[in-house]
């Protein structure tokens, strides 16, 4: 079996700058797919982010790594085998929740593998130490219990010759167990470099396709990036288009406008027509009432110079009659004083 994700989330990637081991260094422009990698035949767990073609992070886990929270969304470990610290940038605290969480899940499950590889080792050099302790110890084992039986009671021949071949079938029993066990062991440490085998040249084979992938979405993007341009052209030209169609609808519905306004007096000119008619009448009926009325001025004007011309005689005479009446009341006035004076001489 190869490497299987087990758990996959996206952030921004950083490294420690080598020189100053202070600033961070980002590995790309835009958040990159970080996931966990268990390798079931190596019994082992990876933190992989690729950009593309570029492996940007390959961390092993050990028990000994700690991924530590710096602030809400940032999150950092050190790699020793890599020698270089790795941080990562969440979009949310969840998320960097999350993936402290799996790394500590991934760390314990580590430390168990490395545990039962430690107990596997340590068992089986103990069998091998007890087996090589036992197989030279048999003899001895006959001898002691030679002394013995010298010392008690003389087994017979028959129990001595048992004895002895059950020590000898003993150590042998323990050799060939060990060996069936390395047998299997190698077995499956043959079955498990087959599979790392193949798993390395798959991922090869991938990142033989991912580099002929990226080399040809480069490609499509610098077609892209040309359509861009010639889409930008287009989107102004179609702007303008539409400004202008724009433009000619308002024409259009100002030209509708009219149109409606002008149907809408070539609606009223045959009533337009009938009162210009009737107008007509009345200006003629107008123009004779206003001949005879002319004719009439000219004769009232002609007697208004008449009755002028009388009244101006009339005002001569009633002045010259003023004038003679003004000389009576005047010889009156003085006759009057006359008789007063005589009136008074009498």
């Amino acid at each position: 079996m190869g490497e299987q994700p087990i758990f996959t989330s996206k952030a921004h990637v950083f490294q420690i700058d080598p020189t100053t081991k202070r600033n961070w260094l980002p590995s790309g422009k835009y958040p990159l797919t970080i996931s966990y990698f268990y390798d079931g035949s190596r019994n082992s767990y990876r933190i992989i982010s690729v950009d593309g073609a570029k492996v940007v992070v390959n961390s092993t886990v050990t028990p000994n790594m700690t991924f530590s929270k710096t602030s809400q969304k940032f999150g950092q470990w050190a790699d020793s085998r890599a020698n270089t610290v790795f941080g990562l940038g969440f979009p949310s605290e969840q998320q960097l929740s999350k993936f402290a969480e799996k790394f500590e899940e991934v760390k314990e499950a580590a430390r168990m593998a490395r545990d039962r590889s430690q107990e596997a080792a340590e068992s089986c050099s103990t069998h091998s130490q007890e087996s090589s302790h036992e197989a030279p110890t048999s003899p001895q084992a006959s001898s002691v219990n030679g002394t013995n039986d010298e010392k008690g009671d003389s087994p017979s021949p028959i129990e001595s010759l048992l004895r002895s071949n059950n020590h000898r079938i003993n150590p042998v029993k323990k050799w060939e167990q060990e060996l069936r066990t390395l047998a299997e062991s190698n077995a499956r440490l043959g079955a498990a470099l087959h599979d790392s085998a193949g798993t390395a040249e798959h991922w090869r084979s991938r990142l033989v396709h991912c580099k002929e992938e990226g080399e040809r979405l480069r490609e499509k993007i610098v077609e892209l990036e040309a359509q861009s341009v010639d889409l930008g052209k287009e989107r102004e030209q179609n702007s303008r288009l539409n400004q202008t169609a724009r433009l000619l609808e308002a024409q259009i519905s100002e030209k509708e406008q009219e149109l409606e306004r002008l149907r809408a007096e070539v609606q009223v000119i045959p009533g337009l027509l009938e009162q210009c008619e009737g107008l007509q009448h009345q200006l003629q009926s107008a123009e004779s009432t206003n001949a005879e009325l002319e004719s009439k001025s000219k004769t009232m004007k002609c007697n208004m110079e008449e009755s002028h011309r009388k009244h101006g005689n009339l005002v001569k005479e009633l002045n010259t009659f003023l004038a003679i009446l003004d000389g009576k009341i005047d010889e009156l006035h003085g006759f009057r004083q006359g008789l007063a004076k005589l009136g008074m001489n009498k």
